[in-house]
């Protein structure tokens, strides 16, 4: 049978670990403090609760603000010089947050560090360095370099402030940022003249359609609950576990990576689970009950240990990991095939923003209340979110898939457009006659990759069976 060559060339390979490297640095550096900087925040001059909830979210307002812009800008003046200056400003600022004793200086520092928002230049160049054929791979590596940090960084997080304090964790930062700029220059070739490509950037003139998606909407708005509860669990949990259960800092990982094992473990199958048997939607609404119950749990349970915040923290995990799996892949099956790029910077500006907003909630509700009303809080948002489930479509159990097929004029890619769409197991598809490339999307299953490719300009193999 006939098949896309799913041969990667060198640099194609090198593109793609490079910047996900990259991807995987900056996101370390800004996940290392998660655990840490609450515990850190009350070392500083003019520390409150409120303030220390601003300089812990800050990263993420000036994030959320500024990625959308800077990937735009990108394309006007080249990827290279918008990476390497955002490399820059999260260095500069990581350094400030580290020198910093009073807490305005480090929420500059932390500010500073989301301006270098720099998710969107970097997808773009991956886009502008790979085949149409190899992007989804390309991008797909990118985007596990993201879940890779996270687990990463929530362990040696404590580890670290053990070793050379939250200060020192701000210069690591600030030093992953340095060799991240030296990958970039020195392994990734200069790209040709930068094009816009729809399924990795944001269109200015479908963010409106994006946004007014009822579908994709409860999911911008559950990925921004999802954020705002887990910055929020992670501003409080270590005051609670150092501060009442005098359980020391720099051994919090032991209670987190245990969690994120049995987590991971829990979460594969459930994840295999809803695409074989077509149970997302059951799957997802069960992750949502899920946080919502273990959220209660830690503002019912907080003063116990075994008998209840460990078990919780243990729950928590594992909801916030199936979520945290499930979102990406669901944004992707209702986005139009043409316009993924948008769904996605979208869903990603609304998932900073949650970090942003859950800062500022956990350091209002602890300082005018209670450490465990955060808690609290926190259930009360997932109620809402398991509301706004509720109402969510099955979603189209399709893949995305792109299918170079030459420039054409505007009426022949109109007509190619209905030809693939009577290909079996084609359910969208959309040519876009300047770039050459048809967006589709297409039921794995039931797909006729012969017919398919017949179309495509992309080298094809002869599978062959043995």
């Amino acid at each position: 049978m006939a098949r896309i060559s799913d041969r990667m060339l060198a640099t194609e390979r090198r593109t793609a670990l490079v910047l996900a490297g990259v991807f995987a640095s900056r996101m370390l550096g800004l996940f290392m403090v998660l655990p840490v900087f609450s515990l850190y925040a009350k070392t500083l001059s003019g520390y409150t609760p409120a303030l220390a909830g601003w300089a812990f979210g800050l990263y993420g307002l000036t994030q959320s603000i500024l990625q959308i812009p800077l990937g735009r800008l990108s394309d006007r003046i080249g990827r290279r010089p918008v990476i390497l200056g955002g490399l820059v400003l999260f260095a500069v600022g990581s350094v400030i947050a580290a020198v910093s004793d009073h807490i305005y200086g480090v929420m500059l520092g932390r500010a500073m560090q989301g301006m270098g928002a720099i998710a969107g230049a970097v997808m773009a160049l991956a886009a502008d360095m790979t085949r149409e054929e190899h992007r989804l791979k390309v991008m797909a590596m990118i985007g596990g370099s993201i879940g890779l940090s996270f687990a990463l960084a929530i362990v040696m997080g404590p580890i670290l402030k053990g070793w050379i304090g939250v200060s020192g964790i701000f210069m690591l930062t600030a030093g992953l940022a340095v060799g991240a700029l030296v990958l970039v220059q020195v392994f990734i070739p200069h790209a040709p003249i930068a094009r816009f490509h729809r399924d990795t950037e944001v269109e200015w003139a479908w963010l409106s359609h994006v946004l007014g998606d009822g579908q994709l909407l409860r999911l911008n708005l559950g990925v921004l609950l999802l954020h705002c509860v887990v910055t929020a669990t992670f501003f409080s949990l270590p005051l609670i576990m150092a501060e009442q259960h005098h359980f020391a800092s720099n051994r919090h990982w032991q209670i987190y990576l245990p969690a994120l094992l049995v987590s991971i473990a829990v979460v594969i199958p459930f994840i295999f689970l809803g695409e074989r048997r077509r149970l997302l939607k059951q799957v997802f609404i069960a992750a949502v009950v899920t946080l919502t119950l273990a959220s209660f749990g830690l503002w019912e349970f907080a003063q116990l240990w075994w008998g209840g915040l460990i078990v919780c923290v243990f729950v928590f995990f594992i909801g916030f990991n199936l979520l945290e799996a499930s979102l990406p892949s669901l944004v992707a099956k209702y986005a139009p095939a043409a316009h993924r790029g948008t769904a996605m910077g979208a869903f990603s500006t609304f998932q900073f923003l949650g970090a942003f907003l859950g800062a500022i909630c956990a350091g209002y509700v602890s300082g005018h209340f209670s450490l465990e009303a955060v808690f609290a809080v926190n259930g009360v948002l997932m109620l809402i979110w398991f509301g706004l489930a509720l109402g969510m479509r099955q979603p189209p159990y399709l893949s995305s898939q792109l299918l170079k097929v030459g420039t054409m004029p505007d009426e022949k890619a109109r007509q190619l457009a209905q030809t693939l769409l009577a290909i079996t197991g084609v359910s969208e598809a959309v040519v876009m006659a300047q770039e050459g490339v048809a967006y589709l999307k297409v039921d794995q299953k039931a797909l006729d990759k012969d017919a398919l490719y017949a179309y495509s300009l992309a080298p094809v193999e002869q599978e062959t069976s043995t």
